[in-house]
């Protein structure tokens, strides 16, 4: 008993170190961790895991301000029996913990909120860390991976269960469970989850219940304003107006200044051939117009907040069909047949094949330059082709789209992104965080699987190696593991490169963690032991 004791407490301990860690705000480099990286992420799953238990630290906004009264607002979709929940916290939560919390009925237009606040969930998840205290959209994909290999079945499971939970209640799912992130999505993965667990359930109710939820978020991208008729494609649509509320709250530089001012600063310096600059900075009012923050928004439903991918800044992305966007529709129609077919219903299987047939053909049609030999978004106003290269050509890679040739060809441009530290973003240097020369987990994990898809494990290795190298040399030196790296100069010391948006590198971080992970295991036991230098 006295051993156990003394396991738990170091445990404990442990833990808390790592809690400090995960949820820095800046670049200061705590004191290496002594454990080796593997057990590192294995035990930040819990550093990073919010429940209803502790709801009191979960509600904790770093990218806002408490109310006046000191205490985080939670709201609970107006479907819900806000006495039950109330009730249900009371007992889950200490009891000195529920008054730091006001729980509040989401209302009838959220848009008119003047406090915002966490977004009631059902489950336990875990956030990506730094100043992401809640559960997002797309990282919660690249987690549950973490999790699954790491064999958290239960918690990988209450992630998917959370997003099927807010498609009910909220209508899709969410940027992440913030009240500021209810009028966008971000990069759909549902079925992805879904089958994830699934694959280590088997649980066919659970699947067949999920379906309604798999229907109606199908339906969210593919009706408009999301689906573009011109193509019969889908783009990122933020279904809000105005600022983006947590721009202004907590995207400023060291004087102060927004995103938007540095944006209108530079309209108002800077020649554009990007798009027509007036349809979005009137500069004799030195405002941004209403069309301006429709884009603003609808790039952080893209994920990529910011880059120059769909223009600079991003802001012409509502005139785009996206690669990366219609992959996974792509993905999620031949998944959505794979689940009725696991279900024994082979004629509802049928229509979704042909869906997912008739959108891959409109992809490599639309979206394949052979001149390049790479995938570009496809601009539907103008019809054309935006050929700036950026490594969501790799979608097409990883759900399966591109043909044999198609894949050589993007094999063949490999050195165009490949760096020293695993697959570069894009091949500008805009300022931005999502180009050149950052690399992101996410995009090394689709590249290096997208490869492996097609037979090209050699170079898999090679970019795993080079990516994975980084972070642990990086961990080693700093005893963390953060959200981007300089895929250039193998660093996580980004701020100087980046002059828009939010130039932090937050610390965690969910799914770098995950990638690391599942990048590690892809390999060969020989390139593992001599990358840990066993």
């Amino acid at each position: 008993m006295v051993n156990a004791s003394k396991s738990r407490r170091g445990l404990r301990a442990s833990l808390c170190t790592l809690l400090v860690a995960a949820l820095a705000f800046s670049q200061t480099a705590p004191q290496p961790q002594r454990q080796p990286i593997l057990d590192y992420i294995k035990q930040t799953w819990a550093v990073l895991t919010r429940s209803n238990r502790m709801l009191a630290s979960a509600a904790v906004d770093p990218k806002f301000q408490p109310g006046p009264d000191g205490r985080w607002p939670v709201y609970v979709a107006r479907d819900e029996d806000l006495r039950r929940i109330e009730q249900q916290l009371r007992r889950e939560m200490a009891a000195l913990d529920f008054p730091k919390i006001a729980l509040r009925s989401l209302p009838a237009d959220p848009a008119g909120l003047r406090e915002q606040g966490l977004l009631y969930l059902p489950r336990p998840y875990v956030v990506p860390g730094g100043r992401f205290n809640e559960m997002y959209g797309w990282d919660s994909y690249f987690i549950q991976v973490g999790l699954l290999r790491d064999g958290q079945i239960g918690l990988a499971k209450d992630m998917a269960d959370n997003f099927l939970y807010e498609i009910r209640e909220y209508g899709r799912i969410l940027n992440a469970n913030r009240t500021y992130y209810l009028t966008r999505s971000q990069p759909p993965f549902l079925t992805q989850m879904l089958l994830g667990v699934y694959k280590r359930t088997h649980e066919r109710k659970w699947l067949e219940g999920a379906l309604p939820a798999i229907e109606k978020y199908y339906r969210f991208w593919t009706s408009e304003p999301h689906l573009t008729p011109k193509t019969s494609l889908s783009r990122y649509y933020d279904l809000g107006d105005g600022p983006a509320p947590e721009v202004l709250s907590a995207e400023k530089d060291a004087e102060g200044h927004t995103h938007y001012d540095l944006v209108k600063k530079y309209f108002g310096t800077h020649k554009i051939l990007d798009y027509d600059v007036g349809e979005y900075f009137d500069p004799g009012r030195d405002i941004l117009t209403m069309l301006f923050y429709k884009g603003d928004r609808s790039m952080r439903e893209s994920g990529f907040d910011p880059s120059d991918r769909f223009g600079k800044f991003n802001i012409d992305i509502i005139h785009y069909n996206p690669v990366c966007l219609n992959s996974l529709l792509y993905l999620m129609e031949r998944q959505t047949a794979e689940i009725l077919r696991i279900l024994d219903r082979p004629a509802n299987a049928g229509i979704w094949d042909k869906r997912a047939s008739e959108r891959a053909d409109r992809i490599n049609r639309l979206m394949w330059d052979e001149q390049a030999g790479l995938y570009f978004d496809y601009e539907f106003v103008h019809h054309r082709l935006r050929k700036y290269p950026f490594a969501a050509t790799f979608f097409p890679l990883w759900a399966g789209i591109a043909s044999r040739d198609l894949a050589a060809a993007v094999v063949r441009n490999l050195p165009l992104f490949e760096k020293p530290g695993g697959v570069e973003t894009s091949t500008n240097i805009s300022g931005n965080q999502w180009d050149a020369p950052f690399a992101w987990a996410p995009l090394q994990m689709l590249a290096v699987e997208g490869l492996r898809r097609y037979g090209y494990n050699t170079e898999a290795d090679r970019i795993s190696r080079e990516f994975l190298s980084m972070v642990l040399e990086q961990y080693r030196q700093r005893g963390i593991i953060v959200e981007k790296y300089d895929a250039v100069r193998r660093s996580m010391d980004v701020s100087r490169g980046i002059q828009f948006g939010y130039s932090s590198n937050e610390a965690g971080f969910g799914w770098t963690n995950a990638v690391f992970t599942t990048l590690y295991d892809e390999l060969p036991v020989k390139q593992q032991n001599e990358l840990l230098g066993r």
